[in-house]
C-alpha cells in the first residue's frame, strides 16, 4: 500500500430508501436536451438526434434536504429536475433489450446549472464544465431499488419554487428511453456499478436565488427539497 501524501477523499454515497444501505457513487453522467419542449426552449431542434452526454464530479452530489449556497461566477443559477438511474452492474456495449439488467434503482435529481456560463461556453463551442460541473450541482434524493419499484416507464416529473410549479411533464416523454441511454453510453465506455445517469430535464427551467425553496419529484420514486442560501463567505 502506498503512503498517501494526504488522506484520500471519503466515498460519496447516496442513501437507499427504506434501508441502512448506501449507494457508493463512482461517476455522474447527464443527458442533454432529452425532452422535446426543453430542447426548443434552449433554442435547439428537438428531432431525435443522437443523445449527448456531459459529466459532473462525484463530489458534486448532495443529498435531499441540503442547503445549497448560491454558487460563484454566475448571475443566472437554474434548476433542472430529472429522473436519475443508478447503475448496479458493469457492462460494455450493452444491447438495449438487456440494459435494464444493469440498473440498481432510480432516484429524483436536480441538475443545478450556471446557465450564463453554460450558454457562453456553448456559443463559443467550448465544453460545458464551468456551467454544469461545479460544487453542490448534483442534487439527489434517496435511491429506490428496482426490487421494490420495478422500472418506471411513466409518471409525473415536476418541480416547484416556493410552492409555484415550474416544471410538469411525464417521464414517458423522454426522447431517449432509459434502456436506450444505457445502451448508447455503454458503446463509448464501460459503465460501472456506482455510476449515476441524470436522464434530462423537461421544459420550464428557470432561475433561483437565495431564500428560494425548491421541491420536486417523480411519481412512484420520491422527491427532493433544497433551500438556496447566500453565497459562502469565501465566494463573495
Amino acid at each position: 500500500m502506498p503512503s498517501w501524501v494526504f488522506p484520500p477523499s471519503p466515498t460519496v454515497a447516496v442513501p437507499v430508501a427504506g434501508s441502512d444501505a448506501a449507494f457508493p457513487v463512482r461517476r455522474v453522467f447527464c443527458v442533454g436536451r432529452n425532452y422535446a419542449a426543453h430542447a426548443r426552449e434552449m433554442g435547439r431542434d428537438p428531432d431525435r438526434e443522437a443523445p449527448f452526454f456531459f459529466t459532473k464530479p462525484a463530489d458534486a452530489v448532495i443529498p435531499d434536504g441540503s442547503a445549497v449556497p448560491y454558487p460563484p461566477e454566475t448571475a443566472n443559477f437554474q434548476y433542472e429536475i430529472e429522473l436519475v438511474v443508478a447503475i448496479g452492474k458493469d457492462g460494455t456495449d450493452i444491447p438495449a433489450e438487456r440494459a435494464l439488467d444493469h440498473v440498481f434503482g432510480y432516484a429524483v435529481g436536480n441538475d443545478l446549472t450556471r446557465r450564463d456560463l453554460q450558454l457562453e461556453a456553448r456559443d463559443k463551442g467550448r465544453p460545458w464544465d464551468w456551467g454544469k460541473a461545479f460544487d453542490n450541482s448534483a442534487v439527489i434524493g434517496p435511491i429506490r431499488p428496482v426490487s421494490e419499484i420495478g422500472h418506471p416507464e411513466k409518471g409525473r416529473v415536476w418541480l416547484a419554487v416556493n410552492g409555484a410549479v415550474k416544471q410538469d411533464q411525464d417521464i414517458a416523454d423522454l426522447i431517449w428511453s432509459v434502456p436506450e441511454i444505457i445502451a448508447i453510453l455503454s458503446r463509448s465506455m464501460t459503465i460501472r456499478a456506482g455510476d449515476l445517469i441524470y436522464t434530462g430535464t423537461p421544459a420550464g427551467v428557470g432561475p433561483i436565488v437565495p431564500g428560494d425553496r425548491v421541491t420536486g419529484g417523480v411519481d412512484g420514486i420520491g422527491g427532493h427539497a433544497i433551500t438556496i442560501t447566500d453565497p459562502r463567505a469565501a465566494d463573495l
